[in-house]
């Protein structure tokens, strides 16, 4: 299992980032959990046990396999501004460097929004992006 080290890395959202105060709010509570952390391991937690009381902002480093059909529904639904802005800025980096390998397959590739009307009803974004936000 993986255990977190000293060199806690963590995700700080970008509204958080922009606001002194609560970013140093916010990065004093996350080194206040990752000491807890270190000392729940110290006294034999086992990793897979104490990493609960991490937050959701720890950087988790992971490695996916998707196919073609399963990229093109991904981008879809992933790309769409109402997704959050952290799995929509990947799915976006995604979809520009799988349109550089596979140009034809990931042509028309993104949110519904580029292909018709989007089907967020009432929660539509109001803002779509353009096609060419997603240009290799």
């Amino acid at each position: 299992y993986v255990k977190f080290s000293d060199n806690f890395e963590y995700i700080t959202p970008p509204s958080i980032e922009k606001n002194n105060e609560c970013k140093e709010k916010f990065d004093k509570l996350v080194f206040e959990i990752h000491g807890l952390y270190k000392e729940l391991l110290d006294m034999g937690i086992e990793a897979e046990d104490a990493r609960y009381i991490l937050p959701n902002a720890s950087e988790t480093k992971i490695i996916v396999s998707m196919n073609g059909r399963e990229l093109l529904h991904f981008f879809t639904v992933r790309c769409c501004n109402r997704a959050q802005w952290e799995i929509r800025g990947l799915a976006t980096a995604m979809l520009k460097l799988v349109k550089k390998v596979a140009p034809v397959v990931f042509e028309k590739a993104g949110p519904n929004c580029l292909r018709g009307s989007c089907p967020e009803g009432k929660f539509q974004c109001e803002n779509p992006p353009e096609a060419s936000d997603f240009d290799a």
